[in-house]
């Protein structure tokens, strides 16, 4: 519609238009038909002054419930974050059928589709806006269906689901990209990345710890845990060489990897991080089963068509997938130390960056395949999932021995190997060398939190915000400095010391408690339980365990490194 006004203009008087508009779609619910109710809201509002206050007044409940405090630049840019992070996923979109798009709502990259960048999202969410974490999950269960059929389609059990997702879950991953290097299309072999379903599995488990919601993972939660563990232990094979199960054909998050040299195929064999994920998946799903009283597992068997006696196999799985090593450390994939290494003084020398060492290479006839170079973590990604102790207990369960010694060599031969050509590798490598109480995580959590502002990447943010990276910076002060955890009905926490945020507070939304407050400052980490009827919440430290009851605030002296 095309409205057209006129207006008698004076010197020194100024005119105000007031243009109130509102929107409904078919899919909204209470409403008979778009645009009657549409006419009806638009003719019904309130004066500007009013639709302003509560516009204000709306904002201001959200940074009730998630602002973060963070003294200096770096706690302006966690806000600047947290405010893109509202506008795209919040309360409002709640009831709406929406994913993770990875640029937000902000631009065109990537046609909104939607990837794996809720992994980074929904660890913030849950312990804020629990409500909008299980309508993530909702999304993604009830594409669950499409899932089982692309897994059907190629020969495969239960749910494979798609590396870009949009509409009805579908895989909408290009399969020709362009190189503006070198002008040439090349194949896209990223639809691979079949980890995307593990990341799905964890999201579901962490977001089930963080509430006590046992509704949803004894019902929806298990039938994407089941059917994505099911996905695995049928890609899953066992190699008479190795004695163990082996996982063939996949890319990990490194992405630069998509196949061997020279291979006619596409696809790496044991990629560490699908594997071990893929592991960590299998033993959810048969710790989920044992716990389920006998009906609900009987009739979950029935509704997801599963055989008791696939079970025993799972377990064997889980704890015989390979990890491969080399030189002392763990390997990204199979065959990777047959790779070559890459001169990288010399490419930095002749390249103002190197970040898209990927295009550079192929521009220059060469390919990415055939050297030790990683976009952004894919081995050091477990250690962005799992703690330290965690990450131990399950390498324990797979049968290998991961001592501190092993996983500070890793750190130090990947962190020498990558490019960072994604927003995300400077936030994991932020939180893994935080949890390593290394000096050098400051430079690499810096890097995260200037990633859009300072556009890092040069000319990607034009194209759409980072929105796993921006909220991943929240999460890595949420979770990275704190060691916060959730698991076992009781709050974990293992802060470490980064002298450029040693100042922190915010508040958590954990098991019917509304506003848990943590603040960290003069080496004092306080935790403050608000009144209310629920029960006491059980606080667990590397050295002490502690019970906080509702009224009472807890103030624990930590050590001074």
């Amino acid at each position: 519609a095309v409205h057209r006004l006129v207006v008698p203009i004076a010197p020194g008087r100024p005119v105000a238009v007031e243009k109130t508009v509102a929107l409904h779609t078919s899919r909204d619910t209470a409403i008979s038909d778009p645009l009657g109710e549409a006419v009806d809201r638009a003719s019904t509002a309130a004066g500007f002054p009013a639709l302003l206050d509560s516009h204000i007044a709306a904002w201001e409940r959200l940074w009730r419930r998630a602002d973060i405090q963070v003294p200096g630049q770096a706690g302006r840019i966690l806000r600047f974050h947290l405010f893109h992070v509202l506008q795209t996923l919040s309360p409002h979109t709640a009831d709406l059928d929406v994913g993770v798009p990875a640029r937000g709502l902000h631009g065109e990259a990537y046609r909104g589709h939607v990837f794996w960048d809720e992994l980074f999202v929904l660890p913030y969410l849950n312990l804020h806006f629990p409500e909008v974490s299980r309508a993530l999950l909702n999304y993604r269960h009830r594409r669950l269906a499409r899932a089982c059929r692309a897994a059907a389609a190629v020969g495969r059990a239960g749910a494979m689901y798609p590396w870009q997702s949009g509409s009805d879950g579908r895989e909408e991953t290009q399969q020709w990209h362009l190189n503006p290097r070198s002008g040439r299309w090349l194949p896209d072999h990223s639809r691979l990345q079949h980890h995307v379903g593990s990341a799905i599995a964890y999201n579901v488990w962490q977001y089930c710890e963080a509430t006590g919601d046992t509704e949803f993972l004894h019902t929806k939660g298990a039938e994407m845990l089941l059917q994505i563990a099911r996905f695995w232990a049928d890609l899953a094979e066992f190699d008479p060489g190795t004695g163990r199960y082996r996982i063939r054909g996949v890319v990990g998050p490194d992405e630069y990897h998509d196949a061997y040299p020279g291979a006619a195929l596409p696809g790496l064999d044991n990629n560490t991080y699908t594997n071990v994920t893929a592991a960590w998946v299998l033993i959810r799903a048969l710790d989920l089963l044992r716990r389920l009283p006998a009906w609900r597992r009987e009739e979950l068997f029935e509704r997801v068509r599963l055989d008791g006696d696939e079970l025993p196999r799972w377990e064997e799985i889980s704890r015989r997938l390979r990890v491969p090593f080399h030189q002392g450390v763990i390997s990204q994939f199979e065959g990777y130390d047959d790779l070559a290494e890459l001169d990288w003084d010399a490419y930095r020398a002749r390249h103002t960056s190197i970040r898209r060492l990927d295009r550079i290479l192929e521009a220059e006839g060469d390919t990415v395949n055939g050297y030790k170079a990683s976009k952004q973590a894919d081995v050091l990604m477990l250690g962005h999932l799992f703690s330290p102790a965690e990450l131990r207990t399950l390498f324990r369960h797979l049968g290998y021995d991961l001592d501190d010694e092993v996983w500070r060599r890793t750190v130090d031969y990947y962190l020498r190997r990558t490019s960072h050509g994604s927003t995300l590798s400077g936030l994991v490598h932020g939180l893994v060398l935080a949890r390593a109480r290394r000096a050098e995580a400051w430079s690499y959590v810096q890097e995260a939190l200037e990633a859009d502002i300072a556009d890092i990447q040069g000319g990607t943010t034009g194209e759409g915000i980072h929105l796993g990276a921006m909220a991943g910076t929240l999460d890595l002060v949420q979770r990275g400095l704190t060691g916060l955890g959730t698991s076992e009905d009781a709050l974990w926490l293992d802060p470490v010391p980064l002298p450029a945020l040693s100042e922190y507070g915010f508040s958590l939304r954990y098991r019917g408690h509304w506003d848990v407050g943590l603040r960290r400052r003069s080496g004092q980490l306080e935790i403050r339980v608000p009144a209310s009827e629920e029960s006491p919440i059980r606080v667990v430290l590397a050295d002490r365990a502690v019970t906080v009851a509702p009224g009472e605030t807890c103030t624990l002296v930590l050590p001074a490194s």
